[in-house]
């Protein structure tokens, strides 16, 4: 394992742990909530075999990384990337961000720009905002993460459990998700801090990025499963690919949120020939 210091608390240092795979040019990976670099590894293994770079840190508050009590929200998230970037020099780089993965990555660009970044991808990515409001009509009311936070609260090995089956997509007709692959989210999650978990649903939820969307201005991919239960796509990926100038959207037929693990092999496809164009 890699850590380096992206911070202080309390005269404390705060550390990312990250994963740095292959040579070649540089594809950084940005997580979902409430996992880690770990779930990644499935992409990093198939594109450091193809000739790449693979970099996959957990996010503050997560996996093996510092569980600051602050920090836990976009802007810091953008800005641990950015330090990372910047330590291990990288440039020329491909972003991949799933689910809360894609709003730290489109905060990065963001707040940082693009003069590091080739290309992006989003994938089940949160963007441009997950809550309803006057403003995003199509959004989740905030009853829905109210009932998250009150979840994890009362038991969050429980909850983990429960939620992988819509994560995957296992509680649809004829899906194939194996107990393993449930038990594997499961034990992401609880690597995560406490803390770092109820805050990080705020950040997820209630940060809007459509200013940091209009502002990526590199060829960007979008992935997004049509049957996706915990990111649905009508408010998301459908209004995120008329934002940015020079996206390409692939919709995954009956497609879940997880589609990273359900559908790995089409995944990893997609991202080589999206990478190589």
């Amino acid at each position: 394992m890699n850590y380096m210091t992206v911070g202080k608390e309390n005269s404390i240092s705060i550390k990312l742990n990250y994963k740095d795979w292959g040579n070649g040019q540089p594809v950084v990976f940005s997580h979902g909530w409430p996992l880690n670099a770990d779930a990644w590894e499935d992409q990093m293994l198939f594109l450091s075999a193809h000739g790449y770079r693979c970099i996959a840190h957990d996010r503050r508050g997560h996996g093996r990384s510092s569980q600051p009590w602050d920090g836990n929200d976009m802007d810091t998230y953008a800005d641990d990337l950015a330090a990372l970037v910047e330590a291990l020099d990288l440039k020329d780089v491909i972003h991949v961000g799933h689910s809360t993965g894609g709003g730290e990555v489109a905060r990065y660009i963001g707040r940082h720009g693009t003069k590091r970044v080739a290309k992006a991808v989003l994938i089940g990515a949160v963007t441009p905002l997950m809550l309803k409001t006057a403003a995003n009509p199509g959004g989740l009311p905030i009853d829905v993460f109210d009932k998250i936070r009150t979840g994890v609260i009362a038991d969050r090995s429980q909850f983990f459990k429960d939620l992988a089956t819509p994560f995957y997509g296992a509680n649809r007709p004829g899906a194939k998700v194996s107990q393993g692959l449930k038990d594997f989210f499961w034990l992401q999650g609880m690597q995560a801090g406490f803390k770092g978990v109820i805050d990080c649903i705020k950040a997820f939820s209630e940060t809007d990025f459509t200013q940091d969307l209009k502002k990526i201005d590199v060829p960007t991919l979008i992935l997004h499963g049509d049957d996706d239960q915990i990111v649905p796509i009508a408010a998301s990926a459908l209004i995120s690919s008329r934002m940015i100038k020079d996206s390409t959207m692939k919709i995954y037929p009956g497609a879940p949120h997880g589609i990273c693990s359900i559908l790995k092999d089409q995944v990893n496809e997609d991202l080589l020939a999206f990478i190589k164009s």
